[in-house]
C-alpha cells in the first residue's frame, strides 16, 4: 500500500525524474506535471496528499498556482515549495499563501524526506481535525425507526459497485445520503465529484461528461474527475438527451473515448443519482429520462423518505444545523425553545430538510434572544400554503379551526374526486357520505364536479 500520493510540479524534466525515482522508491505514489496546466488537470483527476510545487516556471509560476490553491483547497493537501535561487520575500509570500515549507536546489535528499514526511502527517492530521470539526454527517443524524432502517439499508448498498438511484422529494438530503454511501465504501479515499444535471448545457454536455482533448490539451470529463470514485448526478430527469446518450454508452461499454481521443478509457467510477418519485411512469416519455439509462442506473434504488415521515427527529435536525452554521458561517448561537420544537414537529416541510436548514439559517441571521420561542416561529411561518398544494404538506395548524378544517375538506375531497376518476357516485361510495350531501358539499367548497354529473 502506497505511504501517499505525491504531485511534483517542475518545468525541468531531469528534477521530475529524479523526484519521481527517489521518491517511488520510498514507497510513496508519485505523479508529475511540467506546468501548471498538467497540475491543474492532475488535482482535478485526484487530489494527492502532498504537493512539491517549482516556483520559477515559463508561464503560470508556482506562487500563481499556490495562490490559486490557497485556503481549503491546501488545508488537507500540503504544499512544499521548490526553488533554486529564492528569496527571503519570495519564501515569506509562499507561507503567507498556506505554503507548509520551502526546500532549496540542489535539494538536499535527507532535507527533502523528512519534509515529505512532516507534511504528509500534518495534512492527515488536518484532516482528522477537519472531520471532527465538522460533526457528524447529515445522513447520520437521527434516531427515528424510518432514519434507522434507512441507514441500515444505505450501509447494505454502500460496498457495491452497482449504479445506485436515490428516490425522494427535492431537498430530502438525497446528496447527503450519497455522500454517506461513498465514505462507508471502498471508494472512500476517491474523489467524490456532484453535478446538477440542469446544470450540464445540451450543446457541451458529451465535453462536460467525457472530457475532450485538442492540440495535446486534455480537459477531464466528470467521469475522469471521479476516476475510482463517486459521480453523483443530481436530478437524473433533467439531464440533457446528449448526456443521457453518453452516460448509457459509457455504462453499456464500460469505457468512453474523450471528445476528439482516439484511446478509450476504462470506466472506473461509480454512479450515485437521483430522481423525484414517479420516474420509472415518465421513463420513455418527451423530456423524461431513456429506460435504458434509468434501467441501468438503477441497479440498486434506495426510497429516500420527505421529512414528514420522520417528524420526530425534527429537534434533533434543529439542533444539528444550529451547531453547524454557527461553526460554519459564525452566525450567532441560538437555540430553540420546546414549544417552537413541538410547532416544527408539526410542520408539513414541503420543501423537506432544505427548508429546515433554510428557516434554521434566517433565525440565527435576524439575531435576537438565544432562545427561539413560539411566537416567533408562527410568525415565520405565516407565509399562505397555495390550495392546490398537496394535503399532507399544508400547513393547517398556522390556521383557525374552521378555515383549516374547510381547507382540509376541500384538499381531502378533491384528492379522493382524481382516485375515483371524477365520478360522484364512487366518491360518495368511497367517503361515506350520501350522495345529495355530497354535491352539497362540493358546491360549498366549489369544488368543480360537473364534468362527472351524468354519473
Amino acid at each position: 500500500m502506497s505511504a501517499g500520493k505525491i504531485l511534483v510540479v517542475d518545468d525541468e524534466a531531469d528534477i521530475r525524474t529524479l523526484l519521481k525515482e527517489i521518491l517511488s522508491e520510498e514507497g510513496y505514489e508519485v505523479e508529475v506535471a511540467a506546468d501548471a496546466a498538467q497540475a491543474r488537470t492532475a488535482r482535478t483527476r485526484s487530489v494527492p496528499d502532498l504537493v512539491l510545487l517549482d516556483i520559477w516556471m515559463p508561464g503560470t509560476d508556482g506562487i500563481t498556482l499556490l495562490r490559486e490553491w490557497s485556503g481549503a483547497a491546501i488545508e488537507e493537501c500540503p504544499v512544499v515549495m521548490m526553488s533554486g535561487h529564492g528569496t527571503v520575500e519570495t519564501a515569506v509570500e509562499a507561507t503567507r499563501l498556506g505554503a507548509f515549507d520551502f526546500v532549496e536546489k540542489p535539494l538536499s535528499l535527507a532535507k527533502l524526506l523528512r519534509t515529505v514526511q512532516r507534511a504528509l502527517d500534518a495534512g492527515k492530521r488536518r484532516r482528522l481535525a477537519s472531520r471532527s470539526v465538522s460533526g457528524p454527517l447529515l445522513a447520520t443524524v437521527g434516531k427515528s425507526r424510518v432514519m434507522q432502517d434507512l441507514r441500515a439499508e444505505l450501509m447494505r448498498m454502500a460496498p457495491h459497485a452497482a449504479p445506485l438511484l436515490l428516490s425522494g422529494e427535492p431537498g430530502s438530503g438525497r446528496e447527503a445520503l450519497a455522500r454517506f454511501a461513498h465514505e462507508n465504501s471502498p471508494r472512500s479515499g476517491k474523489p467524490f465529484v456532484s453535478c446538477i444535471a440542469g446544470a450540464i448545457p445540451d450543446a457541451d454536455a458529451e465535453a462536460q461528461l467525457l472530457g475532450s482533448e485538442a492540440n495535446g490539451v486534455v480537459r477531464p470529463g466528470l467521469l475522469e474527475q471521479a476516476d475510482g470514485g463517486t459521480l453523483f448526478i443530481s436530478g437524473i430527469e433533467d439531464l440533457p438527451p446528449q448526456a443521457q446518450k453518453a452516460l448509457s454508452g459509457a455504462l453499456e461499454g464500460d469505457s468512453y473515448r474523450r471528445l476528439g481521443g482516439s484511446q478509450p478509457l476504462k470506466l472506473s467510477v461509480r454512479i450515485v443519482s437521483t430522481a423525484q418519485p414517479g420516474v420509472e411512469s415518465r421513463a420513455g416519455q418527451d423530456g423524461g429520462v431513456r429506460r435504458d439509462l434509468l434501467a441501468q442506473l438503477s441497479s440498486l434504488v434506495l426510497r429516500v423518505p420527505p421529512l414528514r415521515d420522520y417528524a420526530e427527529d425534527v429537534p434533533e435536525l434543529l439542533r444539528y444545523y444550529v451547531d453547524r452554521l454557527v461553526d460554519t458561517e459564525n452566525l450567532p448561537f441560538r437555540r430553540f425553545g420546546v414549544a417552537a420544537q413541538n410547532r416544527l414537529r408539526n410542520y408539513p416541510w414541503p420543501d423537506n430538510v432544505r427548508e429546515l436548514r433554510s428557516l434554521v439559517r434566517r433565525m440565527l441571521i435576524r439575531g435576537g434572544p438565544e432562545e427561539i420561542k413560539l411566537d416567533e416561529i408562527e410568525l415565520e411561518l405565516a407565509t399562505h400554503v397555495p390550495q392546490e398544494a398537496t394535503l399532507v404538506k399544508q400547513d393547517l395548524l398556522a390556521l383557525p379551526l374552521r378555515e383549516a378544517r374547510e381547507q382540509f375538506e376541500r384538499a381531502y375531497l378533491q384528492q379522493q374526486l382524481q382516485l375515483c376518476n371524477g365520478k360522484v357516485g364512487q366518491l360518495a361510495k368511497r367517503v361515506g357520505m350520501e350522495r345529495t350531501h355530497l354535491y352539497r358539499k362540493l358546491r360549498s367548497l366549489g369544488i368543480d364536479f360537473r364534468q362527472s354529473a351524468d354519473d
